[in-house]
């Protein structure tokens, strides 16, 4: 878990950064998102494919739990 936190922090500084050089904080979170789904479909089909409908749905499912998750613990955070 250590590593995964790492690595997300890797991303954030680097989202920072961007905010920094003035760009949107909108066009920088839909830039990760899409290299983000760039990536998820590069693991999941290779540099040759894409994602049938049922592969979306299971990578919508994913990025959902995962947004649930960090709610959870932003509000663990607050309380």
């Amino acid at each position: 878990m250590r590593e995964y936190n790492l690595l997300s922090e890797r991303f954030i500084a680097l989202a920072n950064e961007m905010k920094n050089e003035g760009k949107s904080q909108q066009m920088i979170n839909a830039a990760l998102m899409s290299a983000s789904g760039i990536y998820a479909t590069y693991t999941a089909a290779g540099n040759a494919g894409g994602l049938k409908p049922s592969g979306v749905d299971q990578v919508v499912a994913v990025y959902k739990a995962n947004l649930e998750n960090v709610q959870k613990l932003k509000q663990q955070q607050v309380e």
